[in-house]
């Protein structure tokens, strides 16, 4: 059973959604924040076709899980997400990494956010004056690039437009589960792109990111800049493609 939050007096049944891949360590003291600081907030557990017991221990503490039969990144996994919240009723998603960087306090932030602004993606964005958190050289270079594109294609100022932490209110979940990217980093970068064009708006918090609680990073810095420099590439490639309208909601 799960606790509706109310956006802008209107309530909402918010997911929280967690890709996973070969996240076993990590996994069990996230789970247990989540489930400490948000007691009714549906969670679920996206295994990105982990080669560890990713599954074996979210379902071992109580928690749903996708199982992909291959690794598709986050923007598949993501997608898996989407079509599962609007089937199952949930009309807000919460992406969280499953490695413990997000800290879940930051969820209520967020949704304050959407709620005052009335908007429909809210990101939570490490580079906005809060935390201390610092990137630096080539991989820098390209977020600085991309979050200056992206600003002013949205028009409104976005620092952190790579950030995995994303709130996506109920029109959102409707676009997303249709129509999410499933490329590298095109959940961040290409995904904002389709939100803008559909007509949805888009704002960012500062949040406060944190060491991961376990296990090892995916990918060493300089993997992360060449895979950031292919975002670059990529947003070029999703300003040509034609817009996707938002489907019209379903009434039940």
């Amino acid at each position: 059973m799960t606790t509706p939050v109310h956006l802008d007096h209107q309530p909402v049944n918010p997911l929280i959604v967690l890709p996973a891949w070969n996240e076993q360590e990590a996994l069990p003291s996230v789970l247990q924040e989540i489930r400490t600081l948000m007691p009714g907030i549906a969670v679920l557990v996206v295994n990105d076709g982990s080669t560890d017991a990713t599954s074996h221990v979210a379902r071992r503490l109580g928690v749903p899980v996708l199982d992909l039969p291959v690794n598709l990144g986050v923007g598949g996994a993501m997608r898996a997400g989407f079509k599962y919240a609007l089937r199952t009723g949930h009309d807000a998603v919460i992406q969280l990494d499953a490695d413990g960087q997000h800290d879940p306090r930051n969820v209520e932030t967020l949704l304050q956010a959407m709620a005052s602004a009335n908007v429909d993606v809210v990101i939570g964005a490490r580079f906005a004056g809060v935390g201390a958190y610092e990137s630096r050289g080539p991989r820098r270079w390209a977020m600085r690039g991309l979050s200056f594109v992206l600003s002013r294609l949205v028009g409104t100022r976005l620092t952190d437009t790579t950030s995995g932490f994303k709130l996506s209110g109920p029109r959102a979940v409707r676009l997303f589960a249709t129509n999410y990217p499933a490329e590298y980093l095109g959940d961040t970068v290409e995904s904002l792109v389709i939100a803008h064009r559909a007509g949805l708006s888009i704002r960012q918090v500062g949040v406060e990111m944190r060491p991961r609680s376990g296990g090892q990073p995916s990918h060493s810095p300089i993997r992360s800049a060449i895979f950031l420099l292919r975002a670059g590439l990529a947003l070029g490639i999703a300003l040509t493609r034609p817009a996707t309208p938002l489907a019209p909601e379903v009434t039940r």
